[in-house]
C-alpha cells in the first residue's frame, strides 16, 4: 500500500529513506531521489534511480536493501536533479537523459563557454545545468518504453519546467506510478515559477505546463512522485488543477484567454473534406487524408507549440508529438505513413526523426533537400535541425509520384531558399499547391503588398520569385497553403500579383547592385567551401571541395590559396582555373590537421577571379577532439 510522505523540513527527524509504493523508495536529497527495485531474476538486489540528487543515494544502498544501483534516468538537466552524477560515473552507474537536454548534461561547457550574459534577454535557467559534464551512456526514447537495469518505464515528454523535461511511468500490478520531475509540486501547485519563464515577458513554459499536465492525466496514472513536494495518489485531479490553474496564470498575462485545451484537442481544421491544417504548430503542418485509414503529413516541425524560447541551442528546441492522439481520434487515422518536407528550416523538419521513429513514418525527400537534410554539417545554411534526418525515399523534381488514391507533383521552388520545393495534389476537386515559406501575409492587389520572404543566406537568386510566379500560372492552383499564414483561395487577380512583385524583386537587385559590371550575384558570395563544418579524431585528412564562379563579362583566371592553421598543411597550396563568363566550377584540396584538441578552428581561401581581389572569402571549421 503506498504511503503518503511528508516533505524533508515538514516533519523535525523525518526518516532520508521511505517506502512509497511497494519496490519504490524517496530518498531525500537536493531533490526527491525514487529507487526502484529491479524485478530481473538473479542474485544481485540492484534497483535504478530516477534522478540523482547529490548522490546521497550511494550512501544508503543497506537501508534500501540493494547491492548497487545500475541505472540514473533523469527528469530534466537542473543541477538539483543531478550535481552528484560525478559519483554515479565513478561507481559505475548509466546515466540516461533525456534527449533534447542531452548536450547539458555530456557537453555543458559548451553552454557555460557561449552561453549569452550581458546585455541578456535570455530567461530560461539553462544555468542551473551541472558545473561539468558528465558521460551519459544513452538518450532516453521518448513516447517509447525502455529496460533500464531490469526495470521498464515509459518515457513521456513534459515540458514546462524546462522545455526538455520528461516523466517516466512505471507499470507495477494495477498501479501506474508516474515520476513527473518538477512538473507539478502538488495539487495545483509547481515547485517553480521562474523556472517557466523561458523568454523575456512571454509565457511559452507556463502554457507547456498545461498541455503536459492534461497529456499525462490522460495516462490515467494512480500515483505521482514529484522531485519537489508529497506523493500524490489522487493524481489526475492534481494534474488537472494545476492544469487549470496555470491556464488563469497564462490568460492573465495575455490580451485575450487562451484555451490550451482545445487546442491541444482540436489542433486541426478542414481545408477540404480531406485536407487538414494543424492551426497548432509552429509552422504550419498539413494532413492528407486517404480513404485507407493513413494520413501524409506535409511539413512537422513543432507541434503544439506555445511559441518558441529565447535561444538557438538544442535544449530551447521541443519536437513532440501531442497533437497525433487528436488526428487519429477526430478522422480515424490508423497510420501517418509519410512525411513530406516543404524545405530544410528546423520548423518544418525538427518532429519529422521522432515522428519516423514513433510512428513508423517514412520521410520522402525532394532530391534538392535530402542532401541537406542528411548533412546538416556539411553545408553553411541558417535555420538547419541538429541532426541528420535522412530521407526513406528521395523525389525527383518536376516528376509525379504516387500515395494511396493521391498523384502528387514535386516542382522546384528557389526563393525562400535554394532548396525548397512546392507540391501540387488534387484533393476534393480542388488543386492545392503548398509552397512552404515562400511567402508572407496574403497579399491583395491595390490595397497590401505581399511580402516576398527571401533571406540571403539562405541562398536565394534574383530571378527566383519571377520563376516562382511563373510556376504558379502554370499550376493555377484553386487554393495556396503556405508555411505560416492562412490558405490562399485563389484567382488570376493573385497569380498576376505575384508575378508582378517577382519582377519588382529582379528590378530593384538591379537598380542596386553593380550586375552590369560584375555579377555577383543577390549574396555577392563567389566561393563556397563544404564541407563548412567537420569534427575529427587527431591528426586527420579532410577533403574540401571549394565551387567559384566567374563573375566577370569575360572569361578570366581564379585562384584559390587554402590559409589553414598553424602546423596543419593544404594540398596543393594553390589551385587555379580557367573560367567562361558565368561559368563554375568545383575544385578539390585536401587539409592536413595535427592531434592537438581544438574547437572550431578556422580553414580559410584566398580567393582571386581576374583581378578581382576577395581576400580571405571564405571559411570552414575544424574541431579536433
Amino acid at each position: 500500500m503506498t504511503t503518503v510522505l511528508t516533505q524533508s523540513g515538514d516533519v523535525p527527524h523525518a526518516s532520508l529513506v521511505e517506502s512509497v509504493a511497494p519496490g519504490v523508495f524517496r530518498v531525500r536529497d537536493t531533490c526527491n531521489v525514487y529507487v526502484i527495485v529491479s524485478e530481473a531474476p538473479g542474485g544481485e538486489r540492484t534497483g535504478i534511480c530516477v534522478d540523482f540528487g547529490s548522490g546521497l543515494v550511494l550512501d544508503h544502498l543497506e537501508q534500501l536493501g540493494l547491492d548497487r544501483i545500475t541505472d540514473v534516468v533523469m527528469t530534466h538537466h537542473h543541477r538539483d536533479q543531478g550535481q552528484g552524477l560525478p559519483r554515479a560515473v565513478e561507481a559505475g552507474i548509466r546515466i540516461h537523459v533525456p534527449p533534447v537536454e542531452v548536450d547539458l548534461f555530456a557537453h555543458v561547457e559548451g553552454m557555460w563557454n557561449l552561453r549569452t550574459l550581458d546585455n541578456d534577454y535570455n530567461l530560461r535557467q539553462d544555468r542551473f545545468s551541472l558545473i561539468e559534464s558528465v558521460h551519459v551512456t544513452s538518450t532516453v526514447p521518448e513516447y517509447r518504453t525502455a529496460n533500464y537495469g531490469g526495470v521498464e518505464l515509459l518515457v513521456l515528454p513534459t515540458p514546462g519546467h524546462t522545455i526538455g523535461s520528461v516523466t517516466y511511468l512505471l507499470q507495477r500490478d494495477d498501479a501506474r506510478i508516474t515520476f513527473s520531475g518538477d512538473l507539478i509540486y502538488g495539487p495545483g501547485k509547481v515547485w517553480s515559477l521562474a523556472a517557466t519563464q523561458w523568454s523575456y515577458s512571454h509565457h511559452e513554459g507556463p502554457a507547456m505546463t498545461v498541455l503536459s499536465c492534461y497529456l499525462l492525466a490522460d495516462e490515467k496514472p494512480t500515483l505521482v512522485l514529484p522531485s519537489h513536494g508529497r506523493p500524490m495518489p489522487e493524481a489526475e485531479e492534481a494534474l488537472v488543477k494545476l492544469a487549470e490553474n496555470m491556464q488563469s496564470y497564462v490568460d492573465s498575462r495575455r490580451w485575450h484567454p487562451w484555451d490550451l485545451y482545445d487546442r491541444l484537442n482540436f489542433p486541426f481544421i478542414k481545408i477540404t473534406e480531406h485536407l487538414l491544417l494543424n492551426r497548432s504548430s509552429l509552422s504550419c503542418c498539413y494532413v492528407l487524408l486517404s480513404g485507407t485509414g493513413e494520413a501524409l503529413i506535409v511539413d512537422y516541425g513543432y507541434d503544439v507549440t506555445t511559441g518558441l524560447p529565447t535561444g538557438t541551442d538544442r535544449a530551447s528546441r521541443r519536437p513532440w508529438l501531442a497533437s497525433l492522439p487528436a488526428l487519429k481520434r477526430q478522422f480515424g487515422v490508423s497510420r501517418i505513413s509519410v512525411a513530406l518536407p516543404t524545405h530544410y528550416h528546423d520548423d518544418h523538419v525538427a518532429g519529422m526523426s521522432l515522428l519516423r521513429d514513433v510512428e513508423g513514418t517514412e520521410i520522402w525527400s525532394p532530391e534538392n533537400i535530402a542532401p541537406i537534410l542528411d548533412n546538416p554539417l556539411k553545408h553553411d545554411l541558417p535555420c538547419q535541425w541538429f541532426d541528420a534526418i535522412p530521407s526513406d525515399r528521395v523525389l525527383k523534381l518536376g516528376e509525379s509520384f504516387s500515395w494511396n488514391e493521391y498523384e502528387i507533383t514535386v516542382h522546384e521552388q528557389p526563393g525562400h531558399t535554394l532548396y525548397a520545393v512546392a507540391y501540387e495534389v488534387e484533393v476534393d476537386g480542388v488543386t492545392a499547391l503548398f509552397t512552404g515559406d515562400q511567402q508572407e501575409n496574403l497579399g491583395v492587389p491595390g490595397e497590401r503588398r505581399e511580402i516576398l520572404n527571401y533571406q540571403y543566406r539562405n541562398l536565394f537568386r534574383i530571378e527566383d520569385y519571377k520563376l516562382s510566379a511563373a510556376l504558379y500560372k502554370r499550376v493555377a492552383p484553386g487554393v495556396m497553403v503556405s508555411g505560416h499564414w492562412e490558405p490562399r483561395w485563389v484567382d488570376d487577380g493573385y497569380l498576376d500579383y505575384l508575378a508582378e512583385e517577382g519582377q519588382v524583386v529582379v528590378d530593384l537587385h538591379h537598380e542596386l547592385l553593380p550586375l552590369d559590371e560584375l555579377d555577383l550575384a543577390a549574396d555577392s558570395m563567389m566561393v563556397r567551401v563544404t564541407p563548412y563544418r567537420s569534427i575529427v579524431q587527431g591528426t586527420s585528412s579532410i577533403v574540401y571541395t571549394a565551387t567559384v564562379r566567374n563573375p566577370h563579362p569575360q572569361r578570366t583566371v581564379a585562384s584559390l590559396t587554402p590559409v589553414v592553421p598553424q602546423g596543419w598543411r593544404a594540398v596543393p597550396d594553390t589551385i587555379t582555373r580557367s573560367l567562361a563568363v558565368g561559368q563554375e566550377a568545383s575544385v578539390n584540396f585536401t587539409v592536413v590537421t595535427d592531434d592537438r584538441v581544438v574547437r572550431r578552428a578556422r580553414v580559410a581561401v584566398e580567393v582571386t577571379i581576374g583581378d578581382l581581389s576577395l581576400g580571405q572569402h571564405v571559411e570552414a571549421l575544424v574541431d579536433v577532439e
